[in-house]
Order: C-alpha cells, then structure tokens, then sequence
C-alpha cells in the first residue's frame, strides 16, 4: 500500500506540506460530520489538531499519493497518529488551486492501519 515510496519521498513531501502551512495556513473540511465528530469526541480544538498535523514524521505514513479522482485539487496523502491513545486518521493535499493544503479527514480510524515505515 505504501506505493513503493522511500522514506526520503514521505519526508520531502512533508517538508513542503509543513512549510506551506506554516506559510498559508491549512484549510479543514469541517463540513464533514466526522470530521466536526472527532474533535468533540477527543475534547481537542482546532488548534491542537493543527499542532497534530504539523507533528506528522514519515513514521505516521500510511499511504499515498493517491488520485484526487472527486475535486481534482491534486495528490492525497494518508497518515496515522495517536491522539490521546485514539488512532486517528488523516488525509491531507496540497492544493493545486491555492496556497493553503487542505485537511480533507481527520477523524477516529474506522479500521486498523498499516505504517510502512514504523
């Protein structure tokens, strides 16, 4: 699953996603009910779950670049962290169309995930 990237490809994707975020900022798709669920159910707030993202390490990997084949706004990306021992899943993009990367899921893993690189 994890496309046969090395770790240096995790890691320079990264690079520039944090960097871009710490640049323009990271839009998140709260219109997503799990998503709005998430936090409320791990009692964290926008600004922790920002802070968990930009702790992501090429150890949270879990798969990507997949095909954005919904909006076409670019690559996804697919992590894995722990936050307040939940598994939570999150999905992340560089925005082809803005500058700010976007946060499309992150929300409890809904099935165990597999971390190519831990």
């Amino acid at each position: 699953m994890g496309n046969g990237l090395t770790r240096d490809e995790v890691q320079s994707f990264l690079e520039q996603f944090h960097l871009k975020v710490r640049v323009f900022g990271i839009l998140f798709r709260d219109d997503r009910g799990k998503n709005q669920k998430t936090l409320e159910e791990l009692d964290i707030s926008p600004a922790y779950r920002k802070e968990v993202i930009m702790d992501l390490v090429v150890q949270d990997y879990v798969a990507g670049p997949v095909a954005d084949t919904l909006n076409k706004l670019g690559e996804m990306w697919i992590f894995g962290k722990s936050v307040k021992k939940r598994e939570v899943y999150i999905k992340v993009q560089i925005n082809a169309y803005s500058d700010a990367p976007i946060c499309i899921s992150f929300h409890l893993a809904e099935a165990p995930m597999m971390y190519p690189f831990k």
